[in-house]
């Protein structure tokens, strides 16, 4: 089977204070590092040596996974002294690669969390006799994203750059951050420089005559870049919508990590998770929200669609709704705090203080 590369280099400012000490992958979602999800799926598709473009906090990934020998994958690391882009991170890895010319090799976006059938992208590849394959996904509102038009055959036909206006929306099919490139493509990319390889490398081939071809697969699809989908994305995992083997323990209502304190009138719901050494504190109440390893909710306090960063408080009877806490951050009690609003790592937010949501 197809070998792999996980582009893992990205600072994650979006995420942010999500990814002030952690690199977005390694941010849990469903209990385990959003990685692992990834991880786990290329391996159950058949994938065995996968290479990880590293950049940001590099020095984290290698000392949780290893070799890749728990996953029952062969893992190599290669880090860029300075980022390079998407294209730039794929020319950088390829002396890692074993495979051939011809051989086709898969790529997979760090943030991207999908139900993409792998071996269906791959089987495409080969049988289209492509140079380039890309997975395609159809959005209500591709404003935010690149547009891929395809001919009747799936062969792409142009790539255009987040449209503004109806008459540049051609089509609602996006790039999915998923591909295939033969490995002799990825020779081709210019090394030693940022590349951008939706802007610079898929329309070059384009324009130089490649066959670069699209593969529309409509299953789950979310981008985690931003706090609220990462949060939605983690339950979602938890209540089965989105596929992953990595699951730790039943889908459900929700996921209680080994050495978690959930208070037996607290109330947990909508694919929350409580990560290890974490408190739930009497009659609270959690939904659709993550709660990091270490953090505590005390009594009475209600939390909805938040994140709530390792070793942060929440006050009594505090109210979070689309809020993001930082790691060590305390929110003291009777706060109320919505809106998406987001509170640094380690920020300290006496009781009463505020009655705030960011779209005030």
């Amino acid at each position: 089977m197809t070998e792999a590369i996980l582009l893992v280099g990205g600072k994650g400012t979006r995420l942010r204070p999500l990814t002030v000490h952690t690199p977005k992958p390694m941010v849990p979602a469903a209990g385990v590092p959003f990685l692992t999800h990834q991880l786990a799926r290329a391996r159950a598709a058949g994938v065995e040596h996968i290479v990880l473009a590293t950049s940001y906090l590099a020095e984290v990934f290698e000392p949780y996974f290893g070799d890749g020998s728990a996953l029952g994958l062969h893992l190599e690391y290669v880090t860029e002294v300075e980022p390079l882009g998407t294209g730039g991170a794929i020319r950088n890895v390829a002396s890692r690669l074993h495979s051939g010319p011809d051989d086709p090799v898969l790529i997979f976006n760090g943030d991207i969390l999908t139900g993409l059938d792998i071996r269906a992208l791959v089987d495409t590849h080969r049988t289209s006799g492509a140079d380039v394959s890309l997975h395609l996904t159809r959005v209500e509102d591709p404003r935010a994203f690149g547009l891929v038009p395809t001919d009747d055959t799936g062969r792409v036909t142009a790539f255009l750059e987040k449209p503004q206006t109806p008459e540049e929306i051609v089509t609602d099919q996006i790039n999915a951050g998923a591909y295939v490139f033969n490995r002799s493509v990825i020779d081709t990319i210019p090394a030693g420089r940022p590349v951008s390889v939706e802007r610079e490398t898929f329309p070059g081939l384009l324009a130089d005559g490649a066959h670069l071809q699209g593969m529309v697969d409509s299953t789950y699809w979310l981008d985690l870049g931003t706090p609220q989908a990462f949060v939605r994305g983690s339950a979602d995992l938890v209540q089965g919508r989105a596929p992953s083997p990595a699951v730790p323990g039943r889908r459900g209502d929700r996921l209680v990590l080994d050495g978690a304190e959930v208070a037996p009138d607290a109330k947990l719901g909508g694919g929350t998770v409580v990560g290890p050494a974490a408190r739930v504190g009497a009659g609270a109440q959690v939904d659709g929200s993550t709660v990091l390893d270490g953090a505590v909710i005390e009594p009475g306090a209600v939390v909805r669609d938040s994140l709530i960063g390792a070793g942060a408080r929440i006050g009594a009877r505090t109210v979070l709704d689309g809020a993001v806490i930082g790691d060590g951050a305390v929110v003291g009690a009777d706060n109320e705090l919505r809106g998406g609003i987001r509170i640094w790592c380690g920020a300290d937010i006496p009781a009463g203080a505020v009655r705030f949501s960011s779209d005030q």
